[in-house]
């Protein structure tokens, strides 16, 4: 049994300016296809079951175009910010009650190919509430944010990296209920969250090999098209 998947797809979009048009993110053509259906389909093949949308912005859509799962073998869920936006460890927070007590956690315009169950195996057996993918990023992808040392993660940093940090976040985390516990207010980010458990000795790592993809960025969004056209040709 594996772990659901929290995917945050409620942010509005703006990097991608008139790329998305008047079309949530995680309706973007990518490859012929909106890229919701690209993520579903990778899940499902590595043996994701249920998965919950953390939406906001025009996430009306995305429920509409997605249904029930059934079509990938899937259950899917979807959970509201309501009338503001709550951040994304805000809404995990608020969607706990539907992810129970340990779930994945990625980004509606991540295309993540790892092996998932090598990720819950980790954190499982980390006995930690948290568990941060990271891969060998050199400045390449994005600008590198972890230090990692004999395979744990020694720091995070999202707008203060140093020299040392040759790895990335990769976009795949996990986490128990209990690592959102400490943190008040209706709305704080997820990397708030992952900075407390580092902090607190209670984050685990795992350095996935290979790269991500993102449509967050109109650079990232043709690299990911070209990428799953690909893909998709060679099925």
């Amino acid at each position: 049994m594996s772990l659901p998947v929290a995917i945050l797809a409620g942010g509005l979009a703006t990097r991608l300016g008139p790329v998305a048009g008047s079309v949530p993110k995680a309706l973007v053509d990518v490859a012929g296809r909106p890229f919701a259906e690209h993520q579903l389909e990778l899940l499902r093949r590595h043996g994701i079951t249920d998965v919950v949308f953390l939406l906001g912005h025009l996430g009306d859509m995305v429920r509409d175009a997605l249904g029930d799962g059934s079509r990938w073998g899937l259950r899917i869920d979807y959970q509201f910010d309501g009338p503001s936006a709550r951040g994304t460890g805000g809404a995990i927070r608020h969607a706990l009650p539907a992810l129970g007590d340990r779930f994945f956690v990625l980004y509606g315009d991540s295309y993540l190919d790892c092996d998932y169950a090598a990720v819950e195996r980790a954190f499982l057996e980390s006995g930690r509430d948290g568990l941060m993918t990271v891969c060998l990023n050199d400045n390449r992808w994005d600008r590198s944010n972890v230090l990692l040392e004999n395979g744990r993660i020694a720091a995070y940093d999202k707008t203060g990296a140093t020299p040392g940090m040759r790895h990335i976040d990769y976009g795949l985390g996990a986490f128990s209920s209990a690592a959102f516990d400490r943190h008040t207010g209706e709305t704080f980010d997820l990397a708030a969250v992952y900075r407390r458990l580092l902090a607190d000795g209670n984050l685990a790592g795992f350095a996935v090999p290979g790269r991500f993809y993102e449509i967050g960025s109109p650079a990232g969004l043709e690299e990911t098209r070209a990428h799953l056209s690909a893909v998709t040709r060679a099925r």
